[in-house]
């Protein structure tokens, strides 16, 4: 096995789905057959945007891809895909992260290895990135983010670095940089009311949902994520709102909730506020899967949140 770096246009004729699928050409077969069971690190080219390394996931298999003569799909594994918390820029100080893109006076190369789409990641190289993007101590981050002395913080402040493969399957780990990252991509605004509440210390009060749950084989992308009032994520969570195939009108069962409940939790217009940037909006298929498998079931043993 060995670890990757993933080169990813949004523009390209190769159809990646970052959280589950990788598009690539036959010469890179055998290199992406050595990565199978292993960690990749998503790299956004100069050309392509400003990203840098920006997220990473695990390939479990490798296989041709359907009606694509010489062209292969990197299967990722269900839930090890993870956006990174800050984009890992291509030099810092000067120098690329990357121990093979740098010559002996630490200066960027040109050409070749740089120009590959995949390339070997040797073991401190990996780690680098990965502390750089998601930083070990991510979970105090966030607790002292408004509050400065949580209760509780500081048995968990001493705990020791874990190793960056345990902390990237760590769930709690994994929960808080999804949250991070979901309710900053919506502005810290909830995507149904379009309400953006804080607390007295100033916390968002606004919580990060998976449309497809990670127990059910969906991902920690952005894409598979709203950001929502504690009250809708209750509703979202148990099928009594979704969204509609054109990924913004807003559904409700209305048969299980009171109208006065809608008018005064969704946004006038009823459609679904996105992100800012194109890259972070949901994803349809997450959407579609929500819909056929979540809106409008039957809830058994759970009380409404109204009378």
């Amino acid at each position: 096995m060995v670890k990757l770096v993933l080169l990813h246009k949004a523009d390209s004729i190769y159809e990646d789905e970052l959280d589950t699928s990788y598009d690539f050409p036959r010469r890179y077969l055998n290199a992406m057959k050595e990565g199978v069971g292993d960690w990749v690190v998503y790299y956004e080219p100069v050309k392509a945007g400003p990203r840098g390394y920006f997220a990473v996931a695990k390939i479990v298999d490798v296989i041709p891809k359907p009606g694509a003569e010489g062209r292969y799909l990197a299967l990722i594994e269900p839930g090890s895909y993870l956006p990174f918390d800050r984009n890992v820029p291509r030099l810092v100080n000067g120098q690329p992260v990357e121990t093979a893109l740098k010559s002996c006076s630490g200066a960027p190369l040109s050409g070749g290895a740089v120009q590959l789409a995949v390339r070997r990641l040797p073991e401190n190289d990996f780690a680098r990135i990965v502390n750089l993007g998601l930083p070990h101590d991510l979970e105090q981050i966030e607790a002292t983010r408004y509050d400065k002395q949580p209760v509780g913080l500081q048995e968990e402040a001493l705990v020791f670095q874990r190793p960056v493969t345990e902390r990237l399957t760590r769930r709690k780990y994994r929960e808080v940089a999804f949250s991070r990252k979901v309710r900053e991509a919506y502005g810290y605004r909830c995507a149904i009311s379009g309400l953006q509440l804080r607390n007295g210390s100033g916390r968002p009060e606004v919580q990060a949902a998976h449309i497809r749950p990670v127990e059910r084989d969906g991902s920690d992308s952005i894409r598979n994520g709203l950001a929502l009032s504690g009250t809708l994520h209750w509703m979202f969570d148990r099928g009594l709102i979704s969204v509609a195939e054109d990924s913004e009108t807003i559904l409700v069962s209305r048969n299980k909730v009171p109208g006065d409940v809608i008018n005064r939790l969704i946004r006038p217009g009823g459609k679904l506020l996105k992100p800012a940037d194109p890259h972070n909006h949901p994803h349809p298929e997450n959407l579609r899967w929500h819909r056929e498998n979540v809106f409008g079931q039957i809830i058994t043993g759970v009380p409404p949140l109204w009378g």
